[in-house]
């Protein structure tokens, strides 16, 4: 990842990257199945944090490959109580929190103020021009929107916690 970012920053240029999440602890129940579920809370929130792009849940994307029987997390009872042998679903069932961790990624797009030359338009005389940006820019933000993410993921749940009655 350094070396990535390093590389983007001598080129002059960005990249973006992946925020994997994990909430655990999260009560089964929290959630709705429709307006209010688990993941448009999340999305909508982190869709919210300029950069974001993309987000999924457990499989996300993968799980548009994957067969039902292959995707479905079965039900089994660990230390005397219910859980599923597998997380596919990223701990959210019909919009509802199931017991499991909650597994998220969150797409970030590349930063666009960069001082590489990069082609654009000028609005005055409507022709083509070369815009340089100058001043301080970072070659990833990746590692800064951890944070943003972390508490705005905390700011859903417990959103959704007080909404069920679980606060």
């Amino acid at each position: 990842m350094i070396a990535e970012i390093e590389g983007a920053r001598k080129d002059r240029d960005s990249v973006g990257g992946i925020i994997e999440g994990v909430v655990t602890g999260l009560p089964a129940g929290v959630g709705e199945p429709f307006f209010e579920s688990l993941e448009s809370a999340l999305s909508h929130l982190f869709f919210s944090i300029p950069a974001v792009k993309g987000v999924d849940f457990g499989a996300g994307f993968r799980a548009a490959s994957m067969r039902g029987s292959e995707h479905n997390d079965p039900f089994i009872i660990d230390g005397g109580r219910v859980a599923t042998a597998t997380n596919h679903a990223g701990g959210i069932l019909g919009g509802i929190a199931s017991g499991m961790p909650v597994v998220f990624r969150i797409a970030v797009k590349p930063t666009a103020s960069i001082p590489k030359p990069q082609r654009s338009v000028d609005l005055a005389t409507m022709t083509p021009t070369e815009v340089v940006v100058t001043g301080r820019h970072d070659p990833c933000i990746v590692p800064r929107a951890v944070p943003v993410v972390e508490n705005t993921a905390a700011m859903a749940i417990l959103d959704l916690m007080l909404l069920g009655g679980f606060l």
